[in-house]
């Protein structure tokens, strides 16, 4: 028998050795490496199951949180959509008391103007009549202080108004 061909007994041998080691795994190791793979797979499994509940309740809490976030946007849109209405409103008041402000203090004004004019036009016709004495009296050379000179330029601002208020109207 040559060198690749072993004899009877070591052939014996091997077999019996490798008899022993096969029925050693598979009475001792591989129950024992059965049971860790089975308690592990029920672990991966149990684990699965759990990340699905997880993923379950996050889709929940997801939905949940859309929700309410739609319903915090249409609340924000709903108070912004107020909010330019009160604006709008104050905005228009503000207005409508300027103007009625701006028409009170016009007429104010008007009044106190036809107020000043009124005076302006007395203290004027007094200058006028005294300027006017005088240069009368220094063409005729004398003087005309007189109350019937006084009817006199009175009568003739009279007339004076007169025409102007029918040319007015």
């Amino acid at each position: 028998m040559g060198i690749l061909i072993p004899g009877l007994a070591p052939t014996v041998v091997g077999v019996v050795t490798f008899a022993a080691v096969f029925i050693c795994m598979t009475k001792v190791l591989l129950p024992r490496i059965n049971k860790a793979l089975d308690e592990r797979k029920d672990a991966i499994e149990g684990q699965m199951e759990h990340a699905e509940q997880l993923r379950t309740e996050a889709g929940e809490v997801l939905a949940k949180y859309r929700e309410e976030l739609a319903e915090a946007r249409h609340d924000a849109a709903r108070l912004r959509q107020e909010a330019l209405e009160e604006g709008t409103q104050l905005i228009a008041e503000i207005r409508t008391e300027g103007l009625r402000e701006r028409e009170a203090m016009i007429a104010e004004a008007q009044a106190r103007l036809a107020a000043d004019r009124v005076i302006a036009e007395t203290e004027l016709r007094g200058d006028i009549v005294a300027l006017a004495t005088e240069l009368a009296g220094r063409v005729v050379g004398e003087a005309l202080e007189d109350a019937a000179h006084s009817e006199i330029v009175d009568r003739f601002f009279s007339d004076l108004d007169a025409r102007s208020a029918a040319g007015l109207q």
